[in-house]
């Protein structure tokens, strides 16, 4: 038999009650302690989880692997708030997380400062070179995902940059230090290391990736130690430049611009774009001199009493706002929680959202969105109506424009596969860290990865990005491929505000994948108080029905992953409304939640990890 601690406290409570009624208590206790002792191992915790939910009143960091979670806390411990520890935990997976994101990709992200209580988004997507344009992709037909023509402008660390000059306290040069020294040399883990054994062909397309990843043709090993010196240097001249400028002027924010520009402006961008035009890219150094990320405003959402902030419209983050208030207006806070009416809530919110994402986003520098009718509650009211008792297995592209208070403008775009063999596309990470203020920082970062091949821009040791396949060549578009454009990034760090507050920042992996997950963890936690690390590690769905964002765009209308915990009869019940289950495995969706924030009533942190894709989390 086994007792829960509550149940263990009761009997202490009980025993020292005999003990003070007299004599009686004696002949009890003796007779008792003929049972054998309760071994400690075996106390099972009511609502106890795979893992525990991580609390404190200090600061907590969660992230993709254990070497960004060490970054994080080193920062803290050495005085830095809760954005220096992210953007130390960004620089350190840009390192030790090649198998989902590289020092040249991107790190959207979102911030609250605690001093002001405003929430601010980082753009932090690269956009198209200029000489990107949809003829030099017009033969292929399809934007390649890997090479030197597979990524945007690198917009890491012009992010990273930005974070820490509107939020920061430290310079560049201390929160890159423990990167720096995994640039040095980190002991290869098992699964990054079975990530290069998979990908040594495709890399060895890339002589420099090849050089870099397989030095002498040799496959890391778990447990050895695992050096990029031509990384190593190029951080170096980053921070460098950030200490000299600082020794000079005692200008912190001055001193992280100049950190900043070496990359973009000097000798490292020069580099880059010589070797990007030597190999038959489209980049060059005009590209990175002229690029710059921006702060903007969150697109934002109230639900469940609460305020869900996400990156604007360039990103696909408003289409979880938007499902989000659906699955609301549907009922859905009245139904138990992974029953078949419930799940079959949720996966019909996410295809309506997640059908209008691919119709009507983009830059909005660049397109013209109707985002005040697509975030409208009416019409969040008028898509729930369309939730039937079975599933739907049409593209339902609805009509914002009627929501926007003025005409559309733009042509009519019917999303659409294209009839090209599929590449393949890889992953993200997700890095998010509270601290004893109150400072949340959310941050997504990707691209540079292994999967297809990594590509090197010459001696720089920067893997370059792949996001530049997400965006579209049909011309009537809101995605579709300009210069300077941000493509529709899956990418998707996101913020909740309780009251005006500070409540969590989370994030995953996942590519279309992303907002579903987070979704199907916001509902639980939001709408029914459920713990968070329960909710993380509850069962999920992931819907395939609308059209992915990478290669051609592949759809298939009505299929439903599922994990086999949920039960049986409600997976019949599912496929008796017409889903096309895909059962995976027990923690098998493609994902890896992380999560950290505030207690609102009693303003202590608590953070989580997800059990899928070994995430870490770490705080006090």
């Amino acid at each position: 038999m086994t007792f829960s601690r509550r149940q263990l406290a009761g009997l202490a409570a009980g025993g020292a009650a005999l003990v003070a009624g007299g004599a009686p208590a004696i002949a009890q206790t003796t007779a008792a302690a003929a049972k054998p002792a309760i071994e400690p191992t075996r106390l099972v915790s009511a609502g106890e989880t795979l893992r525990p939910e991580i609390v404190g009143d200090f600061g907590i960091v969660a992230a993709g692997r254990h070497y960004a979670v060490a970054a994080g806390t080193r920062i803290l411990l050495a005085g830095g708030n809760a954005t220096d520890a992210g953007v130390a935990a960004v620089f350190a997976a840009a390192v030790t997380e090649i198998s989902h994101f590289g020092f040249g990709g991107e790190a959207p992200t979102i911030i609250h400062d605690a001093k002001t209580g405003k929430v601010s988004v980082i753009s932090g997507q690269g956009v198209a070179p200029g000489l990107a344009t949809p003829d030099k992709f017009a033969a292929t037909g399809v934007i390649p995902g890997n090479g030197p023509n597979g990524g945007t402008i690198p917009a890491m660390v012009d992010a990273m940059a930005l974070a820490l000059q509107l939020n920061g306290t430290m310079t560049l040069d201390q929160v890159m230090q423990p990167g720096i020294e995994l640039a040095d040399g980190f002991v290869m883990y098992n699964f990054l290391a079975e990530v290069f054994a998979s990908q040594q062909k495709a890399t060895s397309k890339y002589k420099s990736a090849y050089d870099t990843y397989y030095p002498g043709g040799a496959l890391p090993k778990t447990g050895a130690i695992f050096r990029q010196p031509n990384l190593a240097r190029t951080m170096r001249i980053i921070a460098e430049a950030d200490r000299a400028e600082f020794a000079r002027s005692k200008d912190r924010k001055a001193a992280i611009q100049a950190g900043r520009d070496a990359f973009y402006n000097g000798d490292i961008a020069r580099r880059i774009g010589a070797a990007m035009e030597a190999d038959g890219g489209l980049m060059r150094y005009d590209d990175l001199a002229r690029y710059k990320g921006r702060v903007e405003a969150p697109a934002t959402t109230d639900v469940f009493g609460y305020t869900v902030c996400k990156a604007g419209f360039w990103s696909q983050g408003p289409a979880m706002l938007m499902a989000l208030s659906i699955a609301e207006a549907a009922g859905i806070a009245t139904m138990e929680p992974g029953s078949d009416p419930y799940l079959h809530t949720v996966a019909e919110s996410i295809k309506l959202a997640f059908d209008d994402r691919n119709a009507f986003f983009g830059d909005p520098d660049f397109a013209t969105v109707p985002m005040k009718g697509l975030l409208s509650k009416d019409y969040a009211a008028a898509r729930a109506k369309m939730i039937g008792p079975r599933a739907s297995l049409d593209h339902r592209f609805g009509n914002p424009w009627a929501f926007e208070g003025r005409k559309r403008t733009t042509p009519a775009f019917t999303p659409h596969m294209i009839e090209r063999k599929a590449a393949p596309t890889a992953d993200t990470t997700a890095i998010e860290v509270v601290d004893r203020q109150g400072n949340l920082f959310s941050c997504t970062p990707s691209s540079g990865w292994l999967l297809g091949g990594a590509y090197i821009a010459g001696d720089t040791g920067v893997p370059m990005s792949n996001r530049l396949t997400v965006f579209d060549l049909d011309p009537t578009s809101p995605n579709l491929l300009v210069p300077y454009k941000r493509p529709r990034t899956t990418l998707s760090p996101s913020m909740v505000m309780k009251d005006g507050k500070p409540y969590l920042a989370i994030g995953t992996p996942g590519g279309d994948n992303q907002d579903q997950q987070i979704m199907n963890v916001l509902l639980r936690v939001l709408a029914f108080n459920q713990p968070l690390q329960a909710a993380i590690e509850a069962p999920r769905i992931n819907s395939n029905h609308f059209h992915g964002s990478f290669g051609i765009k592949k759809d298939e209308p009505g299929v439903l992953e599922i994990e086999d915990r949920v039960s049986a009869d409600v997976r019949a019940a599912l496929t008796a409304r017409g889903h096309k289950l895909d059962v995976l495995g027990p923690f098998a969706v493609s994902t890896g939640i992380v999560a950290a924030g505030v207690v609102p009533e009693t303003g202590t942190l608590r953070g989580g990890a997800d059990v899928r894709r070994e995430r870490y989390v770490f705080g006090w």
